[in-house]
């Protein structure tokens, strides 16, 4: 059955049988149903552009309101058989079928230790499935040898390593910057602390004081290169004491990840569980096998 998109923009029978072609036809009903809705903003808008503007010449009256209505449906009658591009959009989101993936390989909340390491963001909503691998692929292809090196100073995994990276900066797409916007390269969201000499930038980020969020503005390092900060990474973890239970996790992400939590890398309650869901996120691991 072909459906006006006028007439059921105006006319109740016409959406009652769309109403009932749905359970048949569900793909086909939401296509028209999007034309409809299309014609409909088009009316609106034009109805909304004639309220703005003087209602009260000399030619104003109820009946030429009532001729101009007539004629903006005729107008958006035309718009839309042209289509404006609405009618798609809405379509390809109603029948896309998937929705963002359960696995938790975006960066969540992502807290830090008021020391040393700090998130460059809370939250990154996972994106669909294909987007998310492709932005991970890229983020571990450019990461890999950095992470390998880290790798070799500390013992750990360097997927432990990637995914940690990942975490805090939302797989590179939420990396701290200086006041100017140029990168800092810190994927680790690593405070500079008094032992710190080199250069830094002051961002806002999230902290956690006895299980309560706020937000603070912290002094972060900021590295002349990604190597660079894997590097600094590196050494935090193999030169302090309180990290020795990380180092001694083996091949366990959960164990690794409890060792950082627990030596006061971060202050989000949550954060060794967040952690655990990107080292062994679907994500991470097909694109290393990719």
């Amino acid at each position: 059955m072909t459906y006006n998109p006028v007439s059921l923009a105006l006319d109740p029978r016409s959406l009652e049988r769309l109403r009932s072609d749905a359970g048949t036809a569900p793909e086909k009903a939401v296509r028209e149903a999007s034309k409809q809705f299309e014609v409909v903003f088009v009316n609106m808008l034009l109805k909304t552009m004639r309220e703005a503007a003087p209602q009260n010449g000399p030619l104003d009256s109820d009946q030429t309101r009532m001729y101009t209505g007539m004629l903006d449906q005729q107008l958006a009658q035309a718009m839309s058989a042209r289509g404006i591009g609405l009618a798609d959009i809405m379509a390809r989101q109603l029948t896309r079928g998937g929705t963002a993936s359960a696995d938790a390989a975006a960066a969540p909340t992502a807290p830090q230790k008021p020391s040393e390491a700090s998130p460059a963001a809370e939250t990154d909503p996972a994106p669909p499935t294909v987007r998310r691998n492709a932005r991970a692929r890229r983020f571990i292809d450019k990461m890999w040898p950095h992470a390998v090196e880290a790798s070799r100073t500390t013992g750990v995994p360097p997927h432990f390593i990637l995914g940690q990276a990942a975490l805090e900066s939302g797989w590179g797409t939420r990396e701290i910057r200086s006041a100017n916007g140029e990168p800092t390269h810190n994927l680790f969201g690593i405070k500079a602390g008094r032992a710190w000499n080199g250069r830094t930038s002051s961002n806002g980020t999230t902290e956690f004081v006895q299980g309560v969020k706020h937000r603070a503005v912290e002094k972060f390092r900021s590295y002349e290169s990604y190597a660079d900060a894997f590097r600094d990474y590196a050494n935090l973890l193999k030169n302090n004491p309180r990290y020795a239970k990380a180092l001694e996790a083996g091949g366990d992400p959960a164990a690794f990840a409890r060792g950082l939590q627990q030596a006061g890398y971060a202050t989000d309650p949550a954060y060794a569980s967040k952690l655990t869901r990107v080292i062994t996120s679907s994500v991470l691991r097909q694109s290393l096998s990719a």
